[in-house]
């Protein structure tokens, strides 16, 4: 290619000055597009926040308004009332949150491990089995579950939740984890049995730490969902205010002709700062995990 082709060429993809005032109104209208946005979804945190440092009278006058003389008598209130269970509902779904996290993650491996390396003939049938858990709505099976563990005794005990709670956070743990050791070569489990390692020695000790991204974004995923979980509380353990979880617990703010809403408020966020804390923490394990599967191949 000669010189003056090159120059043709630079000359013609060089933008006038129309073309660069162009771009840069529409790059700053999509920066203010996106900057609308983001207030419109922080601001509603920002307003529970201070509207939870007034008191109901002063809430009542100015709703949007900043507390004149802010305090913190609603999270105190909040945090010693017995009659708001706030502290043991928190407690409650620790325990459920925690003992269902485990089963989910390791039932999720064995069987995400299985489905991906061992062939047999039920394999995609199981595989798409669990995947139909994906598509059944929660709420269609209240009233069957409800049934079923009345009659076996089941309802109002401390494992309850458990049970549902893993059932329901099986499909997606399997999809992922199956999908994520599916992109790990092969080679490696080979060369391990060659040195002698067995099936469950593979899969615990050499897969499992390979594993952990995947595993990691499903712990965090099924955590919101076991923290933040309401229709299976209400229907399985509401006649029990000891095993009353942090969803459960909030219904206990509302009156019957009134609501205190900056109490509401306080206790929201008490409740919300365990959650959100693990989503700082760990949001960028989450995107990991979930585009890990996609670059390991």
């Amino acid at each position: 290619m000669s010189a003056q082709t090159i120059k043709m060429t630079k000359v013609k993809s060089a933008k006038t000055p129309l073309q660069k005032f162009g771009t840069g109104v529409a790059a700053v209208l999509i920066n203010a597009v996106l900057m609308i946005f983001s207030i419109s979804c922080i601001f509603p945190l920002v307003w529970m926040f201070y509207s939870s440092l007034k008191l109901k009278r002063q809430f009542n006058a100015d709703i949007i308004g900043f507390p004149k003389s802010p305090t913190f008598e609603n999270y105190i209130r909040v945090l010693t009332n017995k009659d708001y269970h706030l502290t043991s509902s928190m407690v409650n779904s620790v325990r459920v949150t925690v003992i269902s996290l485990f089963f989910i993650v390791l039932f999720g491996f064995v069987i995400g491990y299985i489905l991906a390396r061992v062939p047999f003939k039920l394999n995609r049938f199981l595989y798409v089995l669990f995947l139909m858990g994906l598509l059944i709505p929660v709420h269609s099976l209240l009233v069957p579950i409800y049934v079923v563990f009345n009659a076996a005794g089941m309802s109002n005990q401390w494992y309850t939740l458990i049970i549902p709670y893993v059932a329901f956070g099986l499909p997606i743990a399997v999809f992922l984890v199956e999908g994520f050791i599916k992109a790990i070569p092969v080679e490696l489990e080979e060369a391990a049995a060659i040195d002698g390692s067995s099936f469950t020695h593979t899969m615990f000790n050499i897969i499992l730490p390979v594993s952990r991204p995947i595993l990691t974004t499903v712990a965090i995923i099924q955590s919101f969902s076991c923290w933040n979980e309401f229709s299976f509380a209400l229907v399985l353990c509401s006649r029990n205010v000891k095993l009353q979880t942090v969803p459960l617990a909030m219904t206990n703010f509302k009156g019957q002709f009134a609501s205190d809403y900056p109490k509401i408020m306080a206790g929201m966020l008490v409740t919300m700062v365990p959650i959100v804390l693990l989503y700082f923490i760990f949001s960028k394990k989450i995107i990991e995990g979930m585009v890990a599967g996609a670059v390991k191949g």
